[in-house]
């Protein structure tokens, strides 16, 4: 079963998918991204339920004011639509933005969530961490009136020169947004994004009691190591896996993340008593 269904938020059209039939979950694209993303990385092979509601402003999603692009925001619209397809407990997790919208989730409604698994996280636990600064940046250069010469000026920052050598692939994935066919909203989507984070403090980390996985890589100046490492240290119990980075080679980076979350899920889900 793999359908597409509309949930309307204050008269904003968000769509989301729902595919497969077992355990539930619910799992995030990151900033930029939408459940194309998702579906690439998440093992197809295990009886699920997967559901995966495209962000404000992102795939099928209508975008909204600036004012509700938050992590806060979009962890909301994600439980709400949790609750029209009928899901009560569920795994919660995502990647990079996603990734910080289930943290949120753990901290809003822990009694539902039966795990959560954070893959390349961003964020720890307070807003505008300065490894998405580029976010910021870029958001400038995108509001300019001349994109080329914009591009042009924005290869030749330091900020640049330093992701080449420090993130390659985050690199290309926001140069990529110089072709976006919205400039201004997806300058607006980035940097509201950016500015915010899932609005903790250390001690609700602490205080997060189910099963954790945290999914890291080197060779990634948006989602540093460091991130990952922090958070498996403050949760209890969580358990940090380091994979092949997206710059060394994507292939073995979504084979070894498949891996992981197949091992993940199994034991935690259909794993004999």
């Amino acid at each position: 079963m793999s359908s597409w269904h509309r949930l309307e938020v204050a008269g904003l059209g968000l769509q989301g998918h729902d595919v497969g039939q077992g355990p539930a979950v619910v799992f995030q694209h990151g900033l930029t991204g939408s459940e194309a993303q998702v579906a690439e990385c998440f093992p197809a092979d295990l009886p699920l339920r997967r559901l995966t509601l495209e962000c404000r402003g992102h795939g099928r999603s209508a975008q909204g004011p600036s004012e509700a692009l938050s992590i806060d925001r979009l962890a909301c619209d994600v439980l709400a639509f949790a609750d029209q397809q009928g899901v009560d407990r569920f795994v919660a997790g995502g990647i990079s933005m996603g990734a910080a919208v289930a943290l949120r989730l753990a901290h809003l409604v822990p009694e539902r969530i039966q795990a959560l698994i954070l893959v390349r996280p961003a964020w720890i636990w307070w807003s505008a961490p300065k490894n998405m600064a580029p976010f910021v940046e870029l958001a400038t250069c995108l509001r300019q009136p001349d994109l080329h010469a914009a591009r042009r000026n924005f290869e030749a920052s330091p900020t640049v020169a330093q992701l080449r050598q420090t993130g390659p692939d985050n690199l290309l994935s926001l140069l990529r947004l110089f072709d976006s066919t919205n400039p201004l909203a997806t300058a607006d989507l980035i940097e509201a994004v950016a500015r915010s984070g899932p609005d903790l403090a250390y001690g609700d980390l602490y205080r997060l009691r189910m099963p954790t996985l945290v999914v890291g890589n080197a060779l990634d100046a948006i989602h540093p190591l460091a991130t990952a490492r922090v958070l498996a240290n403050a949760i209890p119990g969580a358990r940090l896996q380091c994979i092949t980075p997206k710059a060394v080679d994507l292939n073995h980076h979504l084979a070894e993340l498949r891996h992981t979350l197949h091992t993940f899920l199994s034991d935690l889900l259909f794993k004999p008593l």
